[in-house]
C-alpha cells in the first residue's frame, strides 16, 4: 500500500477499514474440517493467534458399527493403540525371557484379551476428553457433525439426528484424513473386520487371517499372535512397499520364524459365514495371483489391511472446485498447502505425494497457521521425516530406501554399511544372534554423507529418533566414526560399522 500518505488517503475512503475487516463478514475466521491429529493441531494453533475458529469432526460408522472419539485415527484406531497392543505382546516375550533370568513362576500365564481392550479404551477415552477440554480452553468452536461444502466459504454441518446447520468461514483447512480400504468382494463388509473394529473388539479374535502386507497388516498379524493368537497373513505381492525391500524381507523372517504363516501371492475372492459369534467362524476362499490355483481356510476373524482411502470424495469439494486426484482421492497442494482454491488449505494423509504420519500432520497444521495468522514463513520440512514399523522386531528408518538411493544416485556412487547385532538383553535369553541389523547408505560423492538409515532391533522406534535429528544436520559417516556409543546398547553399533555391503565380507555376530 506504499507510504503513510497512501494509507491515510485508505483511511479516508474507507478502504482501510474494509482490508481491516475484510473476514468479519464470516461467522469464522477458519473452520477445519476433521479432528484429528493434524486438524486440531492447526485449530488450536489458530486460536492461540487469536483467530475465531471452528472444528468439524464426525466419525461415520464402520460396516461393523464402530465409531469413537475426537483425536482421529492415531489417538483412536492407529497409533495408540497399535503401540499399547504392541507392547502388551512384548511383556508375553518378556515373561518368556525371564526364566532364564531367574524369576520362576508355577501358575500357567495366559493372556485375557478383555482386561487390555478395556484398559486401552479407558486410556483413549481419556485423551478424548484431554482434546475436548483443550479446544474448550481456546475457545476453539467444536461441533460434532459431518462437514460438506454446499457453495463457496459455506460449508453444511450435519450431525447424528439429521440436522443441518450452515456456517461460513474466510479460510477452511481438510484435514479428513483416511479409512479402510475393503476389498469389494462377496462377505467383506458383513464378516470382516478393520483396524476401526479391531482395538475396541469387545471379544477375542482367535484364529485370525490378516489380509495384506502393508506395515498395518504386520502390526497387527505380530500382536496378535504376540498374546498367543494363531495369524495367517495373506499377501497379494510384496511386504511394505515403499519401505527397504530387504528390510521388509528381514521383517517377514522374524515373524514366520515365531509361528506366524505367510500365504503368498494370493488374494480373497468370497468369504463365507459357517457359525454365528463371538468369534464365530469364516470360510475364505482364495486364488492365486500367478495362476488358476484356489485355496480356502477357516477363521474366526478376517482383518482386512490392503490400504487406506482419503475421505474427500463425499465433503462436497466439487462444488467449490477444489480438485482432487480422481483415482486416489489425495488433494494435490502446493509447497503451502494450499489447493488450487486459493481459501482451502489441506493437510494430513488426504495430500497427494506426502507422508501418511501423524507427527508429520501435527507439524503442517501447526506452521500452517503460523503462516496463515501469525505472519511466520516456515513450510513442513517432509525430507528425511523417521518412522518405525511395530512389528514383533521393530523397524526403524529415515531417509531413502537402497532401492530408491540406487534410483536418485546410482549404484556406483553409493557405499552402503551394515552388520547383524545381538542385543545384550538376547543372550542370556538364548534368542536369535544374527537377526538385528543395521544399516546406512551413504553418498559417497557427497562427503559420504548418510541418505538412509535403517535398523532392525528391539526399540527401533528410540534409536531412530535420535538418529533422524543427526541426519537433519547433515550426518556423515565420519561424523558417526567420531561419535563414541553408549555400551551396551543397539544404537551404539551405527558408531562402529566397517564392513560395506560391496566388500562382500561376513557380518555375522558372535559376542557383544
Amino acid at each position: 500500500m506504499g507510504g503513510c500518505d497512501r494509507t491515510f488517503q485508505a483511511h479516508q475512503s474507507g478502504l482501510l477499514q474494509k482490508l481491516l475487516q475484510e473476514d468479519s463478514a464470516y461467522d469464522y475466521d477458519l473452520i477445519v474440517i476433521g479432528g484429528g491429529s493434524g486438524g486440531l493441531a492447526c485449530a488450536q494453533e489458530a486460536a492461540i493467534l487469536g483467530k475465531k475458529v471452528m472444528v468439524l469432526d464426525f466419525v461415520v460408522p464402520s460396516p461393523q458399527g464402530t465409531s469413537w472419539g475426537l483425536g482421529g485415527t492415531c489417538v483412536n484406531v492407529g497409533c495408540v493403540p497399535k503401540k499399547l497392543m504392541h507392547q502388551a505382546a512384548l511383556l508375553g516375550q518378556a515373561l518368556s525371557d525371564s526364566r532364564k533370568f531367574g524369576w520362576e513362576y508355577n501358575q500357567q500365564v495366559k493372556h485375557n484379551w478383555e482386561t487390555m481392550t478395556e484398559a486401552i479404551q479407558n486410556h483413549i477415552g481419556s485423551l478424548n476428553w484431554n482434546y475436548r477440554l483443550s479446544l474448550r480452553e481456546k475457545a476453539v468452536a467444536y461441533v460434532n457433525s459431518y462437514g460438506e461444502f454446499v457453495e463457496h466459504h459455506k460449508i453444511k454441518a450435519t450431525n447424528r439426528k439429521g440436522q443441518e446447520t450452515c456456517y461460513t468461514a474466510a479460510k477452511f483447512v481438510i484435514a479428513t484424513g483416511e479409512r479402510p480400504r475393503y476389498l469389494g468382494i462377496q462377505g467383506d463388509k458383513e464378516y470382516c473386520i478393520t483396524s476401526d473394529d479391531l482395538f475396541s473388539l469387545p471379544y477375542c479374535p482367535g484364529k485370525t487371517l490378516v489380509v495384506g502386507a502393508s506395515y498395518v497388516a504386520l502390526e497387527c498379524a505380530g500382536f496378535l499372535a504376540g498374546i498367543g493368537l494363531d495369524v495367517t497373513v495373506m499377501v497379494r505381492s510384496i511386504l511394505l512397499r515403499g519401505f527397504d525391500q530387504e528390510m521388509a524381507e528381514k521383517v517377514g523372517s522374524y515373524m514366520e520364524q515365531h509361528g506366524i504363516k505367510f500365504l503368498r501371492k494370493f488374494i480373497p475372492v468370497m468369504v463365507q459365514q459357517l457359525e454365528k459369534g463371538p468369534p464365530g467362524k469364516l470360510k475364505v476362499v482364495a486364488k492365486s495371483t500367478e495362476g488358476p490355483e484356489t485355496m480356502e481356510g477357516v477363521y474366526n476373524t478376517v482383518l482386512l489391511a490392503i490400504g487406506r482411502d482419503s475421505c474427500t470424495r463425499k465433503i462436497g469439494l466439487e462444488k467449490i472446485g477444489v480438485k482432487i486426484n480422481e483415482k486416489s482421492g489425495k488433494i494435490p497442494v502446493n509447497n503451502m498447502e494450499q489447493t488450487n482454491v486459493p481459501y482451502v488449505y489441506a493437510i494430513g494423509d488426504v495430500l497427494e505425494g506426502k507422508l501418511e504420519l501423524t507427527p508429520v500432520a501435527i507439524q503442517a497444521g501447526k506452521l500452517l497457521a503460523r503462516r496463515l495468522f501469525g505472519g511466520r514463513l516456515e513450510k513442513c520440512d517432509y525430507i528425511n521425516v523417521p518412522t518405525t514399523v511395530f512389528t514383533p522386531l521393530e523397524y526403524g528408518c529415515c531417509g531413502l530406501s537402497e532401492e530408491k538411493a540406487i534410483e536418485v544416485y546410482k549404484k556406483e556412487n553409493l557405499e552402503v554399511y551394515h552388520t547383524f547385532f545381538w542385543p545384550l538383553e538376547w543372550t542370556v535369553a538364548g534368542r536369535d544372534n544374527n537377526t538385528c541389523y543395521a544399516k546406512i547408505i551413504c553418498n559417497k560423492f557427497d562427503n559420504n554423507r548418510v541418505i538412509g538409515f535403517h535398523i532392525l532391533g528391539p526399540n527401533a522406534g528410540e534409536v531412530t529418533q535420535g538418529f533422524a535429528a543427526a541426519m537433519k544436520c547433515g550426518l556423515t559417516k565420519q561424523l558417526l566414526d567420531d561419535t563414541i556409543g553408549i555400551h551396551p546398547t543397539c544404537g551404539e553399533v551405527f558408531t562402529t560399522l566397517e564392513i560395506t555391503k560391496s566388500s562382500g565380507l561376513d557380518i555375522s555376530q558372535k559376542g557383544c
